[in-house]
């Protein structure tokens, strides 16, 4: 059997985008637990709305969650066009996870003891200064990346646990 040269770049792309996606979502897990111990996190769909319309200066990073159970919440995809909208008009990168249980239990839970509503969160950089993570970088670039071969809301999967 002889591979063809497409076949070839072919396998090697694969394996370059499944690297990829894996190295994006141990990023944004470590991101998350980052942003949380500086409590640079804003979670929930109302919750992100409200800041990304007062202060959207201050938005680094946007991740939308939905698995099985609310891929036909209509309100909640109308929500996450509107976010995804804004976004990119305020040149936030933002990408999808389909774990929504596994992003909850990395952004901790309510008072309550009730999950959060991990539908949107938002990695936020209040002040004047810009906050770095190494994370973060690698989000963005990885963002950059999958918008040039036109994947404009990469999803992510989180690694297992």
């Amino acid at each position: 059997m002889t591979l063809e040269l497409e076949e070839i770049f072919g396998q090697e792309s694969a394996l370059d985008t499944t690297d990829r996606v894996q190295s994006a979502g141990t990023a944004l897990e470590e991101l998350l637990v980052s942003a949380k111990k500086q409590d640079y996190l804003t979670v929930g769909v109302y919750e992100s709305a409200k800041i990304m319309n007062v202060d959207p200066d201050n938005v680094a990073f946007c991740v939308l969650a939905t698995d099985e159970e609310y891929e036909c919440d209509i309100a909640l995809q109308i929500h996450f066009t509107l976010i995804q909208a804004f976004c990119f008009d305020n040149d936030i990168n933002v990408v999808r996870v389909n774990d929504i249980e596994r992003l909850a239990d990395l952004v901790g839970t309510e008072e309550a003891g009730e999950p959060k509503d991990a539908h949107c969160i938002l990695v936020t950089s209040p002040g004047a200064e810009s906050w770095k993570d190494p994370a973060l970088d690698k989000l963005h670039l990885f963002c950059e990346e999958s918008r040039s071969v036109y994947d404009w809301v990469p999803t992510i999967t989180l690694p297992e646990r």
